[in-house]
């Protein structure tokens, strides 16, 4: 008689990190459902809320590289928990707010910093150690756990405005933050394979020692200013900024008041960022098996063209199944860039590398997220339209078409003499 399978750790790990990065996305990414109502209750512009938005988009590329180094060399625990921490007490802290600086303290400051610990980076460093089969469905479920935060927390965070305010919406995200995902995490999330006692999934050979799955990470470990001196790191980056650029920073944070500003209501546009969410989780959990079997460069260019294309269509939209067609079209190839984009960070630079470069790439993301924030909401006070905020998002899209094409997907050898795997 055979045994019977046990289910790999590595996919109980990667349950809790993926619903960990599910909360703290959706949280995150709330922000744009509050705009309009900040705006009647206290008289803000739309440029002055936009500048909190942008400095949360920015803070949350900022702590990318720190948040991804502290996951390569101390293990993505530690950080997840104190993200959710963090997360759950800007959201609590922001139903409490006064003034203007209010929001850039919570929203800004505290929720970005928490937001951090719960982004891609981490589990890319998660997945990057837990899997060495199937790697890039695992990204791909990760990331798909983060577009389906917009799914279940975004309408939500709607629903929960419209029935009781914003304040308290804000004070039920950040309580549930903590008591619901928080004790997972605790419970679940493990730093490396050898914390088990196993083998990353689909690794052969017995599993190592902590002592030497440390003298491992330390021998291969890709640094910043090595990575530096590769063009594909920088071609990455670009990519990545565009990414940003179109996504978080333009649609996420204006897509909301420009449907409500086109006779779209409240519950029509939170229902294209369900069906967005929806087609996110599967568009990314999608790229990640199409990457583990036909490549990344190819999908990575045909994502980023056409979302250039889907944000032209954007400009058209006339009613609710249009809206729909064009939240479908746009959700398909959100969040499907990260896959590919980790898994080459992953193939050229080597898994305990991931963490610091990811997010370094991830903080290029965010600098472009914060420059499309600020961007449009300053062309809207100039012009009263989003038109030229989505045209040149749309271009950007099309220029990092063309940047993906010329990735090339060579290992790098780390500097120093890679130690002996075990007997």
């Amino acid at each position: 008689m055979t045994p019977t399978r046990r289910l790999h750790p590595a996919w109980i790990v990667l349950g809790a990190v993926t619903l960990a990065m599910l909360a703290g996305s959706g949280i995150r990414s709330v922000f744009g459902v509050y705009i309009k109502p900040m705006e009647a209750e206290f008289g803000w512009g739309r440029g002055a809320l936009s500048g909190a938005a942008a400095l949360s988009l920015l803070l949350l590329g900022a702590v990318g590289p720190l948040v991804g180094r502290l996951a390569d060399r101390w293990g993505p625990r530690r950080i997840i928990v104190v993200g959710i921490l963090l997360l759950g007490a800007g959201g609590i802290g922001a139903s409490r707010i006064q003034t203007l600086w209010h929001v850039y303290a919570t929203t800004g400051l505290l929720m970005a910093l928490g937001a951090g610990g719960l982004a891609m980076t981490t589990g890319s460093s998660v997945a990057a150690r837990w899997f060495e089969a199937r790697r890039g469905v695992a990204i791909g479920i990760a990331a798909g756990g983060m577009s389906a935060g917009q799914l279940v927390v975004i309408p939500l965070a709607t629903a929960l405005t419209l029935w009781y305010g914003w304040r308290a919406s804000f004070l039920w995200l950040g309580l549930g933050l903590l008591a619901l995902v928080l004790p997972i995490a605790l419970w679940l999330v493990r730093d490396d394979p050898g914390d088990a006692g196993v083998r990353p999934y689909g690794a052969t050979g017995p599993a190592r020692s902590a002592a030497q799955t440390a003298a491992l990470q330390k021998a291969e470990r890709v640094g910043v200013l090595d990575a530096m001196r590769v063009p594909s790191f920088w071609l990455l980056m670009a990519t990545f900024f565009v990414c940003g650029y179109t996504s978080n920073g333009m649609v996420l944070t204006h897509f909301m008041p420009h449907a409500l500003e086109h006779n779209f209501t409240e519950l029509q546009a939170s229902a294209a960022l369900g069906v967005m969410g929806a087609m996110n989780v599967l568009g990314t959990v999608g790229s990640g098996w199409v990457c583990d079997r036909f490549g990344r460069r190819g999908p990575l260019a045909a994502y980023y063209g056409l979302r250039g294309a889907s944000l032209l269509f954007l400009l058209y939209v006339w009613d609710v199944p249009s809206l729909q067609v064009w939240a479908a079209l746009f959700g398909l190839n959100y969040i499907s860039t990260v896959p590919p984009t980790t898994t080459l960070v992953a193939n050229i630079f080597g898994r305990y590398s991931v963490g610091e470069l990811s997010g370094w790439i991830f903080f290029s993301h965010q600098v472009g997220a914060a420059l499309g924030a600020a961007l449009a909401g300053w062309i809207y006070e100039w012009t009263g339209t989003y038109t030229i905020a989505f045209v040149s998002a749309a271009a950007l899209g099309l220029v990092a078409a063309g940047l993906a094409l010329a990735i090339r997907e060579e290992p790098v050898a780390p500097r120093r003499t890679p130690v002996a795997a075990p007997a």
